[in-house]
């Protein structure tokens, strides 16, 4: 299993908002009211940025489908203006607690894929589809393969036993 990671991706700087110092955050998490609570934000170039700048979180607005972000430390608009583009994210300590049957998806990272009580393969991306979100499963019998993700589909996620037991659509293995 990948280890935990030690931050969220809650969203990115589109642009500076007023004169200010606001900026405006392209909002990539599906926890948006829980952004007012927050005490501090991290900016990086990417996900994966080692070098992260911690800010502190003056006030959160909404505006349409974008988060209006007042940071501590950023007072005017060319203040704002070098913070376009980057990633904002949050120590995973920060992030909201979920429901029973919840999951980020991180978690899915490293689980074991089963179907019809053979492994299948390891998953080691998830993507985010408009329709349902698809697993990119490492496999050494098929290769790549990418398996849709929805209630039809995952029959029983067990993080314990680090195992995803699924229902595969016919024809998507060859030897299925």
């Amino acid at each position: 299993m990948p280890p935990k990671p030690k931050y969220l991706v809650i969203g990115e700087i589109l642009r500076p908002h007023g004169l200010r110092g606001e900026v405006r955050m392209r909002v990539l998490t599906d926890y948006p009211n829980h952004l007012p609570q927050l005490d501090c934000v991290y900016l990086g170039d990417s996900p994966d940025d080692t070098a992260l700048e911690r800010h502190g979180l003056e006030a959160v607005r909404f505006n349409k489908d974008v988060a209006l972000l007042s940071l501590v430390d950023c007072h005017s608009r060319n203040d704002a203006e070098l913070l376009r583009d980057k990633v904002v994210m949050i120590g995973i300590d920060q992030a909201t607690p979920l429901e029973d049957g919840e999951y980020y998806l991180f978690e899915l990272i490293g689980l074991s894929v089963v179907a019809e009580q053979i492994e299948i393969g390891r998953i080691k991306e998830v993507l985010q589809t408009g329709a349902n979100d698809v697993y990119v499963v490492h496999s050494d019998a098929f290769g790549e393969v990418l398996i849709p993700a929805h209630e039809e589909t995952i029959v029983d996620i067990d993080f314990a036993a680090e195992t995803i037991t699924m229902s595969l659509p016919e024809g998507l293995l060859p030897s299925l």
